[in-house]
């Protein structure tokens, strides 16, 4: 099976149809062309962190609007995949062996960073799914480690899904204008680095981590991510697949500023 980290855009906007995000949207649309139907799917979302690793166990997840000020259809959104407590008791004993303390919550929903890009990837909602939370302190190491525990996964038909944004600095995608047009240039050297670390087959796989553990010191890279939150989903994928290169997936803007995403398969 395959690992995937992808942008899914800001809110519920790829589902409304946004115009800035059409690229987005069509590259989401086109995914289940370029992997094996998953038969299940674990994403770990920007939107959720938790002290410990926590998973939804629920059999039927509700949606969590967790956004506000887009138009009332935005709020009616449906969704309706399976979660699956099988899986979900499956992750947490794999985070276990590695001392990770995975806890389960029967109560929580999806979040938007979880059904927007699934609605899209998948709309029959058909495929049974789980969320995985980030750690609170977002520590790049400990989330590469988490990823390394799940590598069995893809084994049984699991598709991994980090989904975050490889530029998430909200402030200057609000101001527009002037503000993107001065950011631009910084998204686009901090994404060239990212694509270059993540599918340059010649850096060694230790190397990999380290860049990405010290990804603070890639250049713009705290101009794109003043919290590291959305870039986090990354460190999981990669280390599930033990640090191996990435194809580039998604090389486009959206807001008018550098976006990328990765598939390993």
């Amino acid at each position: 099976m395959s690992a995937l980290y992808l942008t899914h855009g800001g809110g519920p906007l790829p589902l409304l149809g946004d115009a800035a995000h059409q690229e987005l949207i069509t590259f989401l649309q086109t995914i289940p062309d370029r992997i094996e139907r998953p038969k299940a799917i674990l994403v770990i979302s920007a939107h959720w962190e938790e002290p410990f690793p926590t998973l939804t166990s629920s059999e039927q997840p509700p949606l969590i609007y967790d956004y506000s000020g887009f138009p009332p259809e935005s709020y009616e959104i449906k969704y309706p995949a399976p979660g699956s407590r099988r899986l979900a008791d499956q992750v947490q004993g794999l985070l276990n062996e590695k001392r990770f303390h995975g806890e389960l919550d029967g109560a929580r929903g999806f979040d938007h960073g979880v059904f927007v890009p699934l609605k899209l990837m998948y709309p029959e909602a058909d495929i049974p799914c789980v969320q995985l939370s980030l750690i609170k302190g977002l520590d790049p190491e400990q989330h590469i480690m988490m990823g390394q525990a799940l590598t069995s996964l893809h084994e049984q038909g699991v598709l991994i899904v980090g989904s975050g944004s490889s530029f998430h600095n909200m402030d200057a995608i609000m101001a527009g204008g002037q503000s993107v047009q001065s950011g631009k240039q910084k998204s686009i050297i901090f994404n060239d680095w990212l694509m270059e670390t993540c599918t340059d087959s010649t850096i060694a796989d230790n190397e990999r981590y380290q860049r990405l553990i010290h990804w603070q010191q890639a250049p713009h890279a705290l101009y794109c991510h003043p919290r590291e939150e959305h870039l986090m989903p990354l460190h999981v994928c990669l280390g599930s697949v033990l640090g191996q290169a990435a194809k580039t997936v998604f090389n486009s803007e959206v807001f008018g500023l550098a976006m990328c995403g990765f598939l390993w398969s």
